[in-house]
């Protein structure tokens, strides 16, 4: 038999499966009796853990959630997973100061072998540059959006740039879920006067009071809040992730140059300095640019909304150059629009 303390811990993880256990399989799977379970239980029960009991031919147990926070029990895995997670949160400026303190915490009690691992694993999060006023202000404000997701009432906010600016009509929303995209935090919401669904800026509102009436939430196309937040900042409906604008060119660059800055994009291997390049953007416009960023000569394959892209850009650029325009080509896109530099389909600027 397993000693107290030892077949305790082995009790408390096989509880934190999260399912109910019947006196006798525990007893079975602690190789102790029923009446030994029953100790155990109430020696948990002591160091703070909710156990609760009910009722059956042999008895039941569950850990439920108590009023306090009780010592955990984490496995190898999960403990090391933990402290990385905490490392990236470190530099977030909302929860940074609690993440640092929570890995201080969690270092110090691990055994040696895992804290030698941790400690390899030292982790920095670089933030986008220009993201400094992005960081959503208070955790305040995370917690009262999070408390209206919950409660599932109507937002009256203020949503804007300047927090001294002009006044306008107050924004009402039906939010949806709190998400987080290239560091900054984003509320995704139902607006009620757009009648569509936009993504707001946290660091941007500044919430009215009271809060509106409940609602029913709607269904969120796209087959969960990950896609669609994806399909949205990439320019579609939400309802696919993939990039609405696709291309493919032949460039004037070995394959090894181009793919460290190709995203998602696709590289092939066509030869001696050339390779072929197929890329996603959220504009033919927008597609165009990120392919001439790489500084070489272009093929363009297909298709032809990318070649009409090149053309306007060429022209643009000939303009600001102060050189004869090549022939003129319409100032349109075939795409969602021609805004290069957007950054929030479907969101708010």
């Amino acid at each position: 038999m397993q000693k107290t303390s030892s077949r305790l811990l082995a009790l408390l993880s096989l509880l934190q499966t999260h399912r109910d256990w019947s006196g006798d399989d525990l007893a079975e799977r602690l190789d102790v009796t029923p009446r030994t379970v029953r100790r155990d239980m109430d020696r948990l029960r002591e160091l703070g853990y909710p156990i609760t009991s009910f009722k059956g031919p042999s008895g039941g147990y569950r850990l439920g959630a108590g009023s306090r926070l009780p010592p955990l029990l984490f496995d190898d895995g999960q403990a090391v997973a933990l402290a990385i997670a905490l490392q990236t949160a470190a530099t977030d400026p909302t929860i940074g100061e609690d993440a640092t303190r929570a890995l201080a915490t969690i270092r110090q009690v691990l055994p040696p072998r895992l804290r030698h691992r941790v400690d390899l694993l030292r982790i920095t999060a670089v933030r986008p540059r220009g993201n400094d006023d992005a960081s959503s202000g208070h955790p305040q404000l995370l917690t009262d959006l999070g408390n209206a997701i919950h409660a599932q009432v109507e937002l009256r906010f203020d949503y804007g740039r300047d927090p001294a600016g002009p006044a306008e009509r107050p924004r009402r929303a039906q939010p949806h879920h709190l998400v987080t995209w290239q560091g900054r935090w984003y509320l995704l919401a139902w607006d009620l006067d757009r009648d569509d669904w936009r993504t707001f800026r946290v660091d941007r509102i500044r919430l009215r009071t009271p809060t509106g009436p409940r609602f029913s939430p709607r269904e969120l196309p796209g087959g969960g809040v990950s896609a669609f937040v994806t399909g949205r900042f990439r320019g579609t409906d939400g309802t696919t992730t993939d990039w609405p604008c696709h291309g493919e060119v032949v460039l004037g660059l070995p394959a090894t140059a181009v793919a460290p800055f190709a995203r998602d994009g696709i590289v092939e291997e066509l030869g001696p300095g050339r390779c072929r390049l197929t890329l996603g953007s959220w504009s033919w416009t927008g597609l165009a640019a990120a392919i001439g960023r790489f500084d070489a000569d272009i093929e363009v394959i297909g298709p032809p909304g990318l070649a009409a892209a090149f053309a306007r850009l060429a022209a643009r650029y000939a303009d600001a150059a102060g050189i004869t325009r090549p022939p003129e080509v319409p100032d349109t896109d075939i795409s969602r629009g021609d805004t290069p530099g957007h950054q929030e389909p479907h969101g708010e600027p």
